[in-house]
C-alpha cells in the first residue's frame, strides 16, 4: 500500500486513537470533554505522534503565532519552590503576549504527552519530564523548546538554563570550613541523575579536596530535595551513630527535614551541628534558628527561561545557556551571630 502524504486529518487522529471523529472534535473544542482520562490520554497521544494541528490554530500558526506556550513539570508539588517557579514563568509569558498551559508528567516519563507542536508554541521542559528521545523528536521537527536546570543531551542544541550549583555550593562548604572550623560535613544528594544536584555534589568535594579533608562516603546520604527523606536519613546517621558536625542540606526543604531531626534528638544548632540548605526559598528565613543558604533565584530561572522560550519563537533564535549566578545568604544556622 503507497505510503500516505499530506497532512494528517482529524479522521487520521480518529483512527489512530479509535474512536469517532466527533469524540475528537469535543476533546479540542470543549473544555471539560466528557470522556474518560484514558481515553483522553489516547487521544493526546495521537495528535502528538502524527503532529497533528487543527484547522483554526492551523491558521493561527500561519501567522507565527498562536499564543500558547507550556511549562511541562515531571509532578507538580505545592512546596516551596514550585509557586515562585511559576510566577517567573507565567511574568515572562504574560510580558510576551503568550497565554500559558501547565501540565504534569509522571516521573517514569510514560503516558501521553501532554505539551507539544499539538498545542503550543512551544514548551519550557522542567528537568527529566521528557526522555531524550522525544527532546530529538521536537528537535528533527523543529519544534521550539527551552530546558530548566537540565543540558541537552548530545548532539541536541537545545537553549537551557541553569544556576552555578557547582560554585555556590563550593563557596558555602569553604564558609563552613574556613569560619567555622567544620572538618566532618555531610552531604545529602538530590533524586538520582539531577543535574543541580550532581553538581552541587561536585562543588562540595571540590572543597573537601582543595582544604585537605579526606572524603567520607559514609557522609553522604540521600535527602531527594525533600523534607521528609532528608528527615529520615538524618534519624538514621544519629542512630548509626556517625560523628557529623554539619550538613549541606541539598536545598532549603531537606533542611527543614535535616533541623526537624537534630532538634528531635536534641541537638543544637549550630552549637553541636551547623545545618545549610541551598535555593533561599522563602521558608529559609523562618526555620529555627535563620537558615544559611545559597540564594538562587527561583522566579529568575522559570522568567529566563520563558524569555528564552519567547524569543526561540518569535525570531528563530537564542542563546544558547543562561547560567544564573548564586550567592551565599549567611544567617545564623551556620553559626555566624
Amino acid at each position: 500500500m503507497p505510503k500516505k502524504t499530506g497532512s494528517p486529518t482529524i479522521r487520521d487522529v480518529a483512527r489512530l486513537a479509535g474512536v469517532s471523529v466527533t469524540t475528537i472534535s469535543r476533546v479540542m473544542n470543549e473544555p471539560d470533554p466528557p470522556v474518560s482520562a484514558e481515553t483522553l490520554a489516547r487521544i493526546h497521544q495521537a495528535i502528538a505522534d502524527l503532529n497533528y494541528v487543527p484547522h483554526a490554530a492551523a491558521r493561527s500558526l500561519s501567522s507565527s503565532r498562536s499564543n500558547a506556550i507550556g511549562l511541562l513539570l515531571p509532578h507538580v508539588g505545592w512546596d516551596d519552590y514550585f509557586p515562585p517557579l511559576l510566577r517567573g514563568v507565567e511574568a515572562a509569558a504574560v510580558e510576551n503576549g503568550f497565554d500559558l498551559l501547565i501540565a504534569s508528567r509522571r516521573e517514569n516519563g510514560s503516558g501521553a504527552r501532554p505539551l507539544g507542536p499539538h498545542n503550543t508554541d512551544g514548551v519550557v521542559v522542567f528537568t527529566d519530564s521528557l526522555s531524550d528521545a522525544e527532546l530529538a523528536a521536537w528537535v528533527e521537527k523543529k519544534f521550539p523548546a527551552v530546558l530548566l536546570h537540565r543540558t541537552p543531551p548530545a548532539g541536541l542544541g537545545i537553549p537551557h538554563v541553569q544556576y552555578e550549583n557547582k560554585d555556590g555550593t563550593r563557596a558555602m562548604i569553604d564558609h563552613l570550613i574556613e569560619k567555622h572550623g567544620k572538618r566532618r560535613i555531610a552531604f545529602l544528594r538530590g533524586p538520582d541523575g539531577n543535574e543541580d544536584s550532581h553538581w552541587r555534589e561536585l562543588g562540595y568535594r571540590q572543597s573537601l579536596e582543595a582544604h585537605q579533608i579526606a572524603e567520607d562516603p559514609a557522609l553522604v546520604g540521600f535527602g531527594n530535595f525533600n523534607e521528609d527523606e532528608a528527615r529520615n536519613t538524618v534519624e538514621d546517621w544519629l542512630r548509626a551513630g556517625l560523628d557529623f558536625d554539619a550538613v549541606f542540606a541539598g536545598d532549603d526543604d531537606s533542611a527543614v527535614g535535616v533541623m526537624q531531626a537534630l532538634h528531635a534528638a536534641g541537638k543544637r544548632i549550630p552549637e553541636d551541628v551547623a545545618v545549610v540548605g541551598f535555593d533561599d526559598a522563602p521558608v529559609a528565613r523562618f526555620c529555627n534558628p535563620p537558615l544559611t543558604t545559597v540564594r538562587a533565584s527561583i522566579a529568575e530561572a522559570g522568567q529566563t527561561a520563558t524569555q528564552m522560550l519567547a524569543e526561540l519563537i518569535t525570531t528563530g533564535k537564542t542563546q544558547f545557556m543562561a547560567l544564573l549566578p548564586t550567592e551565599l545568604v549567611i544567617r545564623r544556622s551556620c553559626g555566624c551571630a
